[in-house]
C-alpha cells in the first residue's frame, strides 16, 4: 500500500470507523468516506438516517468527500433472507459473519472499484499482517477482537481491505476521538445485528412464520415448563423458557434440543458440553491457509468463547472434518467455527 492511494473508508457513524479515516488521513492517503445504506424491513423502526447524519458530520469534520453505497438489495438478498431460512431450518445463523462476507466486504469493495478506490477500511478490530499473502489476525484488544466475524473474507477481498484501528485498544480508540474533536466521540457503541441493531428476535421472526408457545421437556420427557416458540431458541440457551419450580432454587437449565415439527424444546440443568474425540463437520469454508489433515488448531465456535484445540480430520470439496482435542462448549447448527494458529485466523466454516 502506497501512501496518496485513494481508501474508501466504511463511516458508519460510529467512533471507530471515525477514527479509521482519521488515522489514514493522517498517513497521507486520499481518504473518502462511504455510508453503507443497507435494507430495513418496514415494520422496524430505522434510525438509519440519523446513522447516515452522524457519518456526513465526521465526514465534514475531517474535511474528506462523502459518499452513499447502496447495499440494500446485497442485504436483504444475501444476510436477510439467509437470517430468516436458517432460523425457519431450525439452525442457528450468524448475520454479521454473512453481512461482512456479502455488504461490508462484498457490494462495498464492488462500490469502491466502480468508483476508482485502491482499498477499502473498516472500524474493526482486527490486524492484516504482512507475508508471502496478506494474513488476517486478532485485534490487539482482546475483548474487541472482530477477526471471528471476518472468517470467511477471500484472500482478495483481504488484500483490498485496511483495517486502521485494529492495534489499538478501545479506550485508546475514545480518546484520539476525544482529542481529535470528533463529532460523534462520546456515541455509544452499537450491538446486535449486525445492521438492523436491536431486534427482538421473536418479534422479528413473527412476520415470517407461525411463532407460538410451546412445552420445555426434560430428558425424561417429562413436561415441565413453557417456552415461546421453539424456532427461537438455540443450542445452550438458559433463559426465554419458563420452569415449573415453586421452589426457591433457581436452578439453572440449559437448551440441549428442540423439535420444531413438535415445537417442544428440551433442556437440562447440567450444561452442554463437547468432550475431547466429538467431532464438527464444516461446510461452505473459506481458508487462506489451506488445512492439512492432522494439522492442529485453536477452534472458537462462538464470539469471545476460550478457544478449543482441534486437529482437521479430512478436507474435501469445501467441507472440513474437525476432531476436538480439549473440551469445549456444545454448538449450534449453523454458526461458525473459526480456526486460528495463534493469532493468525487461517479461515472457517459452517457447524452442520
Amino acid at each position: 500500500m502506497t501512501k496518496k492511494a485513494k481508501v474508501f473508508v466504511g463511516l458508519s457513524g460510529g467512533v471507530d470507523s471515525s477514527v479509521a479515516a482519521l488515522r489514514l488521513k493522517k498517513e497521507g492517503f486520499d481518504v473518502v468516506g462511504v455510508f453503507i445504506k443497507v435494507w430495513h424491513p418496514d415494520f422496524l423502526v430505522c434510525n438509519w438516517e440519523a446513522e447516515r447524519l452522524d457519518a456526513m458530520r465526521v465526514a465534514a469534520h475531517l474535511d474528506i468527500p462523502f459518499l452513499t453505497c447502496d447495499a440494500e438489495k446485497a442485504y436483504h438478498e444475501h444476510v436477510a433472507k439467509y437470517f430468516i431460512g436458517e432460523y425457519l431450518a431450525g439452525r442457528t445463523p450468524n448475520p454479521d459473519v454473512m453481512c461482512n462476507k456479502e455488504v461490508k466486504f462484498g457490494a462495498f469493495i464492488s462500490f469502491a472499484k466502480a468508483h476508482g478506490a485502491d482499498h477499502i477500511a473498516t472500524g474493526h478490530y482486527a490486524r492484516r499482517v504482512e507475508g508471502s499473502l496478506p494474513e488476517l489476525h486478532r485485534g490487539n484488544d482482546e475483548s474487541k477482537d472482530q477477526s471471528y466475524f471476518l472468517w470467511s473474507l477471500t484472500p482478495e477481498q483481504l488484500a483490498f481491505s485496511i483495517f486502521p484501528v485494529g492495534n489499538s485498544d478501545k479506550i485508546n480508540i475514545r480518546e484520539e476521538a476525544l482529542k481529535a474533536d470528533i463529532p460523534i466521540a462520546a456515541k455509544k457503541d452499537s450491538q446486535g445485528v449486525c445492521f438492523l441493531g436491536h431486534i427482538d428476535i421473536k418479534n422479528f421472526l413473527s412476520h415470517y412464520a407461525d411463532i407460538t408457545s410451546g412445552l420445555v421437556l426434560n430428558h425424561a420427557g417429562d413436561v415441565i415448563g413453557t417456552h415461546e416458540g421453539s424456532l427461537i431458541y438455540t443450542i445452550g440457551q438458559r433463559h426465554g423458557f419458563t420452569i415449573n419450580d415453586s421452589s426457591n432454587k433457581r436452578t439453572a437449565y440449559y437448551v440441549t434440543a428442540k423439535n420444531l415439527p413438535e415445537n417442544t424444546i428440551t433442556v437440562s440443568d447440567i450444561k452442554p458440553t463437547l468432550i475431547k474425540k466429538d467431532v464438527l463437520h464444516l461446510t461452505k469454508t473459506v481458508f487462506r491457509k489451506t488445512p492439512e489433515v492432522d494439522e492442529e488448531f485453536s477452534v472458537q465456535t462462538r464470539y469471545r468463547q476460550e478457544p478449543a484445540s482441534a486437529k482437521i480430520m479430512s478436507v474435501s470439496d469445501g467441507n472440513v472434518t474437525l476432531q476436538l482435542l480439549t473440551e469445549s462448549e456444545a454448538v449450534a447448527l449453523g454458526q461458525s467455527c473459526v480456526l486460528y494458529l495463534g493469532s493468525h485466523c487461517v479461515g472457517g466454516g459452517i457447524i452442520s
